[in-house]
């Protein structure tokens, strides 16, 4: 039996990752919202590995800490171990990650909902969509009750008609026992959106009270641990330490040995899974020379004994996976608590969505997360919150939220899913971006908070925090540029130390520093007159004076594609009538739609020439009017 329910400004179905900063943003720019999950348990859980942040990733939850996301907030608090990847390399690649106390994220997250002004928080599967003049209009429950929505976001994550497998066991079901949402992936099938089927996987949990620590390698956090928010409300603390181990030939021969009962390899699974994040029995096969691979040990929480097996994701049988663990050292008497599984959902083509994530078929609704073909709970947030944002901007009728990739990961992010698609779960890299000495996670703030204050979830005084910032930067930059050290005593024994020559005449400081051994924390003994000036201060002054040149020519390189970005295309214009193109830049052209020729450029199948035609045709488009 049917019924009216309620009405709202924004409805959001799932609170996962991409849920819950998608219905935060709704209600904290005053749209009337509510978020629905098919289990109040399971609001901000973390089905995969209990961690937030890493390669790329860890640069998206910077970002999304500098447009007023939640994420950064919550891990902050909720995590138990920090570290800084990449430290050996240069600060474009450097990424936070944080191991987090799985349960506590949750709890924080469910509260921080629940006390959400604007914000209603409801457990029901939605079993429907519904269309009025031509746009979405409400969400049924599967008991009936109709919520009336002017916008709508789908944050489905692996639920949607989500199977899970084990071996020769399949049955129905989302992540951690939950149920799957079945009929609502059959609606949006009648709604004429276009569904693929991808897969992915996470690996066994066993006991700690089993596990013999003395085999494996200790992984300690870093002293003092980082923060992905740029202001912490308190500083984080490391309370655990995390393990490595490795597998052995021994492991792999019981693969081998068993491949025919691997769903991966006799058929059962039909979804395409992450090639980044393969499974266990995978690995053995693409990468036979390989005598063994890390498997990085990791605490679930301070509150359990469960412990994380990174690096071990399988589909195999139960006791297969139980004989694979105790090959490992240290697993030798592991007990599993929790077997791995793959799981198996639908998800949208990203092509048939906007920049602002709004489907290009029907006004009105939106897709964030793992239901726009992307993996991993970093990449759910940062959509969550730019399709929350852009739902809220329509209904107010303001200026949407376009986040390009000249702008940073989140950019580069959505333009590679709704421009080139994806034809496996999309995970963020920092080989992705085309910029990455510019989109370092150190200067997030610098890029990007001017949007989140623009749309209204950064403060003024936020804003003029950061603005202030990069002011005393730029005068200590220049303060190195202008101050000048003469040959000394000092300074020669700074250098020897480095095993570098003593210079012949005085150098500035500046010049000193993009010497390739030196810091800012080496020249401070020489820097008679250095003012006390904040750590992060003194990260963007050193980073800027040594990469100068590197900053200076990628700059170059992104002012080129800002200008060909600058370039909009009309909304109504009929590729089939331009003349110059071939047919198949046409049909692709026609189907995504960019909305600019930078974006037109990036369509696979759309070659320079077809580009080089598009641009004059624009130009001569802008003459004649």
């Amino acid at each position: 039996m049917k019924f009216e329910a309620g009405k709202y400004d924004i409805a959001v179905i799932g609170a996962g990752h991409a849920g819950i900063e998608a219905a935060l943003a709704g209600a904290r720019l005053g749209m009337k919202t509510i978020c629905f999950t098919i289990n109040m348990d399971s609001v901000g859980n973390m089905p995969c590995n209990p961690n937030i942040g890493g390669t790329g990733k860890g640069h998206l939850v910077r970002e999304l800490a500098a447009l007023g996301g939640e994420m950064p907030k919550c891990a902050d608090r909720a995590c138990i171990q920090f570290r800084m990847l990449n430290r050996a390399k240069g600060p474009a690649v450097h990424s936070l990650r944080a191991q987090a106390d799985r349960r506590e994220y949750q709890k924080i997250m469910k509260h921080t909902l629940e006390r959400q002004e604007n914000l209603s928080l409801r457990q029901a599967e939605i079993t429907d969509i519904g269309i009025e003049n031509g746009a979405a209009a409400y969400v049924q429950t599967q008991t009936g009750a109709i919520f009336r929505s002017r916008a709508i976001i789908i944050c489905t994550g692996t639920y949607l008609a989500g199977r899970t497998i084990v071996g020769e066991t399949i049955q129905d079901g989302g992540p951690d026992g939950m149920f799957a949402a079945k009929m609502l992936g059959e609606r949006l099938r009648e709604l004429g959106l276009s569904l693929r089927r991808f897969k992915t996987g996470t690996p066994a949990r066993v006991s700690a009270r089993q596990i013999d620590y003395s085999k494996m390698a200790v992984q300690p956090g870093d002293e003092p641990p980082p923060s992905f928010s740029f202001e912490p409300q308190q500083p984080p603390i490391n309370k655990v330490v995390c393990w490595l181990t490795y597998t052995n030939e021994s492991t792999h021969n019981i693969i081998r040995e068993n491949l025919h009962r691997s769903p991966m390899h006799s058929g059962a699974i039909d979804g395409i899974g992450a090639r980044y994040c393969p499974s266990f029995e995978d690995k053995v096969v693409r990468f036979a020379d390989k005598d063994r691979h890390q498997i990085f040990v990791e605490p679930m929480g301070l509150d359990t004994e469960e412990v994380y097996l990174q690096g071990f994701s399988s589909s195999m049988p139960e006791d297969i996976q139980i004989k694979m663990i105790r090959s490992v050292a240290g697993l030798e008497n592991a007990e599993i608590m929790r077997p791995a599984y793959a799981i198996e959902y639908d998800c949208i083509d990203p092509q048939e969505l906007h920049p602002t994530l709004e489907t290009k078929k029907i006004p009105g609704l939106y897709g964030a997360g793992q239901f726009c073909g992307s993996s991993g709970y970093e990449e759910a947030a940062v959509q969550g919150y730019v399709a929350g944002v852009n739902a809220a901007l329509k209904l107010k009728g303001e200026k949407p939220l376009i986040i390009r990739r000249t702008d940073g990961y989140i950019g580069t992010l959505i333009d590679d899913l709704v421009t080139k698609g994806t034809d496996e779960p999309y995970r963020i890299m920092t080989s992705r971006t085309e910029y990455r000495l510019l989109h370092r996670q150190d200067n997030a703030d610098l890029r990007l908070s001017h949007f989140g204050h623009r749309v209204g979830l950064i403060s003024a005084e936020r804003q003029q925090r950061v603005l202030e910032k990069y002011k005393l930067a730029e005068q200590e930059i220049e303060r190195f540029e202008t101050t000048f050290v003469s040959p000394s005593e000092e300074l020669k024994k700074l250098l020897e130390e480095h095993g570098m020559p003593e210079p012949k005449s005085g150098l500035s400081l500046a010049a000193l520093l993009r010497r390739p051994k030196l810091s800012y924390g080496d020249i401070k003994q020489l820097d008679k007159n250095a003012p006390d000036l904040p750590e992060a201060v003194r990260e963007q002054a050193e980073i800027s004076i040594k990469y100068e040149g590197y900053i200076k020519r990628q700059q170059r390189q992104l002012d080129e594609l800002s200008k060909m970005e600058n370039h909009l295309i009309p909304e109504d214009i009929d590729y089939n009538a331009l003349p110059g193109l071939r047919i198949e830049a046409r049909q692709k052209l026609s189907g995504i739609r960019p909305r600019n020729l930078g974006q037109a450029a990036r369509i696979s199948g759309v070659s320079p020439a077809d580009a080089a035609a598009l641009m004059i045709y624009l130009k001569n488009s802008r003459r004649q009017s």
